[in-house]
């Protein structure tokens, strides 16, 4: 069972999908369209987003999907990565505690800290690093690849391996950071990303 309070962030996502504009909408359904083909090829959906640094959008988006894909009862592995590895960032971190997860560092000395992540009860943690896209453990032939932000995107036009590219940027919420908004505009992205990746999921429920 989800932690109550991703479980309420979910819900709440699932009430403002018309938040979302109708040629973002547009885009999102290639990425249902893909999923939902894979599903009915019995195959597992695989998905990486990615962004420069794997360090806040890519994570943020990976987390929401694999929670989803929990709350909803699908069969998808999710994985996130960047065109170089950094750490994940910790206001990044502070925004998903936030929203619900459960984090906690297991290598604190480390310039790129493992966390331990959990979103439902009885759940072995997810391991997160920051890593590039085609480092273990992520897949590296037959996945899909989320391009978050610009820079990837325009910087990795070619994905070796992916059967599925798409583009789906988001602003950086590193711009806020050491500002007095930092906390609200990184809750803030994370809670566009969640929104836009529970459209995907929500989507792909209906076509089943």
């Amino acid at each position: 069972m989800l932690f109550k309070k991703i479980n309420q962030n979910i819900e709440s996502f699932n009430e403002n999908f018309d938040s979302i504009s109708k040629d973002r909408k547009e885009k999102l359904n290639t990425l249902t369209q893909y999923i939902q083909e894979k599903l009915d090829q019995n195959q597992l959906p695989k998905l990486i987003v990615i962004c420069t640094h794997n360090s806040r959008r890519s994570h943020l988006g990976q987390l929401w999907l694999a929670a989803g894909a929990d709350y909803y009862g699908l069969q998808i592995e999710t994985y996130s990565g960047g065109t170089e590895a950094t750490a994940f960032h910790p206001n990044a971190i502070k925004a998903m505690q936030n929203l619900g997860f459960e984090i906690l560092t297991e290598n604190k000395e480390n310039s790129n800290p493992t966390y331990q992540i959990k979103w439902k009860e009885d759940q072995l943690p997810y391991h997160a690093f920051s890593k590039r896209f085609e480092d273990t453990p992520n897949p590296t032939e037959k996945f899909s690849a989320i391009m978050v932000c610009s820079e990837a995107d325009e910087g990795c036009p070619f994905v070796p391996g992916t059967d599925f590219r798409i583009a789906l940027p988001f602003d950086d919420p590193k711009a806020f950071d050491n500002t007095e908004l930092e906390s609200d505009k990184y809750i803030e992205r994370a809670r566009q990303i969640g929104t836009e990746m529970m459209y995907v999921l929500y989507n792909v429920t209906k076509k089943s």
